[in-house]
């Protein structure tokens, strides 16, 4: 979802089945900033990067033998990144970067899954979370300059953090791209004002205990914590079989608790995630039954007043059975359909011909105001 930025500068990648690795998958997301280049580069090429590697190639399969599997999971993490690393080298070399035309970067959260391991791999500020038993098990840790060792190493390459960015600009201390932060002479790659090391966990696989991973973009993330997006997709999973939806309502969600980014979900869910609850079902339908009639006696009380408003009002009520993790924010399309429903349409004289023709009422639009 673009939000409301001028430009969607987001990329993401899904395949099921790596060349050469049938059982293995690969899962992405692509935060760019200042451009959408170097994202839709790294959407398309990464995975390339990190296969081309001789660790990865060398021991991928390796990785889940129970004689060298240790040994062999150090070299595919290895691999990965390896596979980051000459992704940024090679993209420094794009005429449109030499020509100083695209000054783009772009966080990079990715997971390479095995049949007995997660490989997670994380440069900036999009995250990774894994849910096992009911809880959010792991997610990766987010690269920001205020981070001890990251203001350290932005310090130590001559740069400074402040407003908690670097040189006041840029909010991620780690990303592919930002050529303009990678210029420190006699510093290597990952010694710059910007990183483009991915740090890298490695997580063994639950078959009876995972239930779904997610990886997401900060515009996600600066409105729901883990513990509460577990929480919101455990439940939208009993409720509603069809993941597409499930993904769109975690955005529509993070849009209405206030999101003003781009906002990127990528949603992967294993065998041991919950089913559909019947008892779950009918809560949630009650919940539009409430919010329904909670609405009706509003709009009674006060017909002209815009959406907006009927949220804040609805925020003060104690309404039942709200969706876990996502509260009343959940409800907005619902709301917004109930709205559209109750509000008839206002009628609007046309001023060149004098007719008078049916328009929407303010209840049709959630960000109307007064």
């Amino acid at each position: 979802m673009q939000g409301w930025r001028l430009e969607m500068e987001d990329a993401h990648c899904a395949v099921v089945g790596i060349n050469g690795l049938t059982d293995w998958s690969f899962f992405a997301v692509f935060d760019g900033h200042a451009g959408p280049r170097v994202s839709a580069h790294c959407a398309a090429n990464l995975l390339e990067s990190i296969i081309q590697s001789d660790d990865f190639r060398n021991h991928a399969v390796d990785s889940a033998s129970t004689s060298n599997g240790k040994v062999s999971a150090d070299k595919v993490s290895q691999g990965i990144r390896e596979g980051f690393l000459k992704l940024d080298e090679k993209m420094k070399k794009l005429p449109e970067v030499v020509s100083g035309e695209d000054k783009s970067g772009s966080t990079a959260v990715c997971v390479i899954i095995s049949p007995t391991h997660f490989f997670f791999a994380n440069c900036g500020d999009s995250r990774a979370m894994l849910s096992r038993a009911g809880k959010a098990h792991f997610s990766t840790q987010d690269h920001k300059p205020i981070n001890p060792k990251e203001k350290e190493r932005i310090q130590r390459a001559g740069g400074s953090v402040t407003i908690q960015r670097i040189n006041g600009s840029l909010a991620v201390s780690r990303a592919l791209g930002d050529y303009e932060y990678k210029q420190v002479a006699g510093r290597g790659p990952c010694e710059q004002l910007v990183s483009p090391e991915p740090e890298i966990t490695v997580q063994e696989r639950d078959p009876k205990l995972d239930e779904f991973l997610i990886l997401a973009c900060d515009g996600v993330w600066d409105v729901m914590t883990n513990d509460s997006l577990c929480e919101f997709v455990l439940y939208q999973l009993t409720i509603q079989p069809d993941l597409e939806l499930v993904a769109s309502s975690i955005i529509d969600t993070c849009l209405a608790k206030g999101s003003k980014d781009n906002m990127s979900v990528v949603l992967v869910v294993f065998p041991g995630a919950p089913g559909i609850s019947e008892e779950n079902q009918k809560a949630d339908q009650e919940c539009n039954r409430e919010l329904e009639e909670h609405i009706k006696e509003f709009a009674n009380l006060k017909p002209d007043l815009p959406l907006l408003n009927v949220m804040a009002h609805l925020h003060r009520e104690e309404i039942r059975n709200l969706p876990p993790g996502g509260g009343i924010e959940a409800k907005r399309t619902v709301i917004e359909e109930i709205c559209k429903k109750l509000r008839p349409p206002m009628v609007e004289e046309d001023e060149a011909s004098g007719n008078r023709a049916p328009t929407q009422g303010n209840y049709g639009n959630l960000y109307d105001s007064d």
